[in-house]
């Protein structure tokens, strides 16, 4: 039997504009999805909403999501009902950095249950046209039921995401290096109110883009990004000591010319 296709029941924690994303191409697979949040989405079409906990954690879940913010994450999976548990369950996050949410599920989900970290790279806007290419990366954390946590990653494979296995820890390395950074210089940019003029050149207008995107994402991601991935830190030390050389070249070349006046 190949377990790749057999239907999940998944359980969503967490029904913000992301889950719900995620959610239309669940339900399109066949897969049926159950969510419970802190906002009423009740009238959102396709999955089943329910607003008590204890209700929602007692259904047969194969997969549970953890689709919150990352500030927010800690706090929720702690006031998670595990003990009305049915049965053992695979508990999975979404969320854009890893060790944080890795050592939570590690420190709360019961020992029966299997944890897999996951980051789809890729949201409503860079998705909307379908996910083939788009970078899926996870890690599995604590997994004893192989065909399950199998059958969940197909969600993504099967549409065609370019699956990538590392650690957590190498995960908020290098999204330190590539999205946090992208998300600073975004800020940055937003801040001066830069906008697109008549003589634009290319790399402006990417830069204008950087702008663009970033603003559509809440301070509470950017913030996240920051506090709960230990290598942002340098990151925004690394960018602030390279201004200042840069600055530093520019004036000591100003220092030349005036000298040579």
């Amino acid at each position: 039997m190949d377990t790749s296709k057999k239907p999940l029941n998944i359980g969503i924690i967490g029904f913000g504009p992301f889950s719900q994303f995620l959610t239309k191409t669940m339900i399109k697979q066949g897969h049926v999805v159950r969510a419970t949040s802190r906002s009423d989405y009740s009238a959102h079409l396709g999955a089943n909403f329910f607003r008590d906990m204890e209700e929602f954690m007692g259904l047969e879940h194969d997969v549970i999501m953890i689709c919150t913010s990352i500030l927010s994450v800690s706090e929720v999976v702690k006031s998670i009902p595990f003990h009305c548990l049915k049965k053992p369950t695979l508990f999975a996050d979404v969320l854009s950095v890893k060790e944080h949410p890795r050592q939570i599920l590690l420190q709360e989900v019961p020992e029966d249950s299997d944890v897999v970290c996951t980051h789809p790279m890729f949201g409503p806007e860079s998705g909307k046209n379908g996910w083939n290419g788009l970078n899926f990366m996870y890690e599995r954390v604590r997994v004893r039921d192989e065909d399950l946590c199998s059958s969940f990653l197909n969600i993504f494979e099967s549409e065609g995401c370019k699956m990538i296995e590392m650690s957590c820890e190498e995960h908020d390395r290098l999204a330190a290096q590539s999205q946090f950074v992208t998300h600073t210089i975004g800020r940055i940019l937003s801040e001066m109110q830069i906008t697109n003029t008549a003589i634009d050149t290319k790399g402006f207008e990417k830069l204008v883009q950087v702008k663009e995107n970033t603003a559509n994402d809440s301070m509470d991601l950017y913030s996240g990004l920051f506090i709960h991935n230990r290598f942002a830190k340098q990151q925004m030390e690394n960018l602030e000591s390279a201004l200042e050389r840069v600055k530093g070249s520019l004036e000591a070349r100003m220092k030349k010319e005036d000298g040579h006046k």
